[in-house]
């Protein structure tokens, strides 16, 4: 009689970053666990048996960066269709962003978006925010917070102008080990968020968001991340001369990461002519050169993740004029793609350096057991085709806002698994 519980996964190419290990090898899955590692024959003791011939078998994505709009905007994005949309795209494990309403900065939410996260197929974790409402002015209990169940503290969208509280709360990230991750934009050298000052913006007769907005909120917080020891994540890094301000830190000995987003290393600020809307975010997308120099520290690992900032919106929304639709795009079912086909078929990094960027270097950044293949370890897994070409036009996610949507890219996912469970698969 099969044991409904084992999952053989035959000839696949195993890349696992964490071990270093790539080499054509099955897998046997027993429950919610990787039970073996080997070459092993093809019999009536498993419940299903996938052939992965050809494909790639990688540890289940991590994004540490995803907006699910629960509570309080739901109609844009929920925590149920946000884990379909990570599915979708080989994700297991995300966390989420605490610009809720109300915002993740007491108890009841985040116990709340915990107990819903439940429901889902996938491993959902929550930020709490580092200021009460999001104010920047008054810490969150960062203690109970944590004892809750948060894994880290973040005001993502809004910057933190007051130098006195970030430092105050790195000290304390830094005494609960967890992360403090940032958003990088003073306000008050932006004329308009979300497009970049600069030709395009001067084109468009609109007044911008210029690099110097994020370059001296990064240094700022480089030398605090130095100060205190904090472990401190820099979001989204847009601009050349921050992705070169986080390089000089860490050589300084900061606990420093930075993060970069798919549209960022594969986009320059003439996308707004040709999206719109959809070519809008915050930070927004830049020129050629800090393209260029994103791409340069993904490959020296001055830039150690890849994160999507996951951000759906309505079409209602996003159909407005430009300076009225609000910034950011949807980017859990493309990121893979985009990373395969803008930095692995271009030559930039090897197969298993985007996928170090992917799985197990974000799960260090919030000390999760998660993101690697070795017996014994949670199965999580990715299946994909590097080669299969595919056109984007379809969504698992509530929203559409994808400059990506008619776009040829390569690598299909084909499976993902989690907990030992197929959440996805390609038909």
């Amino acid at each position: 009689m099969a044991i409904e519980t084992m999952i053989l996964i035959k000839n696949g190419r195993v890349i696992d970053p964490k071990n270093k290990r790539d080499e054509v090898i099955d897998l046997i899955i027993s429950e919610d666990l990787i039970y073996k590692i080997g070459k092993f024959s093809e019999d009536e003791t498993y419940e299903q048996i996938i052939d992965t011939r050809g494909k790639i078998v990688a540890p289940g994505l991590i994004d540490v960066h995803v907006h699910f709009r629960d509570p309080g905007f739901t109609y844009k994005e929920d925590i149920q269709t946000g884990a379909d949309s990570a599915a979708r795209g080989g994700f297991t494990t995300v966390v989420c962003m605490a610009n809720t309403k109300p915002v993740v900065d007491n108890e009841d939410t985040l116990k709340y978006i915990l107990e819903e996260s439940k429901k889902t197929k996938i491993n959902v974790l929550q930020v709490a925010a580092i200021s009460k409402e999001f104010k920047g002015k008054e810490l969150v209990d960062m203690d109970s917070l944590k004892a809750s169940g948060a894994v880290g503290f973040s005001d993502d969208g809004i910057p933190l102008m007051d130098s006195k509280i970030v430092f105050e709360a790195m000290a304390k990230a830094k005494e609960l080990n967890v992360p403090i991750s940032l958003h990088e934009e003073d306000s008050s050298l932006i004329g308009n968020s979300g497009i970049n000052e600069g030709k395009i913006s001067k084109q468009l007769g609109i007044i911008g968001a210029p690099n110097v907005a994020e370059d001296v909120m990064v240094a700022r917080d480089c030398m605090l991340a130095l100060n205190t020891g904090a472990k401190v994540n820099i979001q989204h890094i847009s601009s050349g001369n921050s992705v070169d301000m986080v390089r000089m830190a860490k050589q300084m000995g900061a606990n420093v990461t930075a993060e970069a987003s798919p549209h960022h290393f594969t986009l320059t600020e003439e996308a707004v002519l040709k999206h719109g809307t959809l070519a809008k975010m915050n930070p927004p997308i830049r020129t050629q050169d800090d393209k260029k120099k994103i791409i340069e520290g993904l490959k020296d690992d001055t830039i150690e993740i890849i994160a999507t900032d996951h951000a759906p919106h309505s079409n209602e929304e996003k159909g407005r004029e430009l300076l009225k639709a609000p910034s950011g795009i949807i980017g859990l079912e493309t990121s893979l793609a985009l990373g395969i086909t803008s930095l692995v078929k271009q030559g930039h990094l090897p197969m298993i350096k985007l996928l170090e960027k992917m799985t197990i270097n974000p799960a260090k950044l919030y000390n999760l057991e998660v993101g690697t293949i070795e017996e014994n370890a949670k199965a999580d897994l990715v299946i994909f085709d590097a080669d299969e070409q595919w056109i984007v036009k379809d969504f698992s996610s509530k929203a559409t806002n994808s400059p990506f949507i008619g776009e040829t890219l390569f690598g299909k996912v084909k499976y993902t698994i989690c907990n030992g469970n197929i959440i996805y698969r390609d038909l």
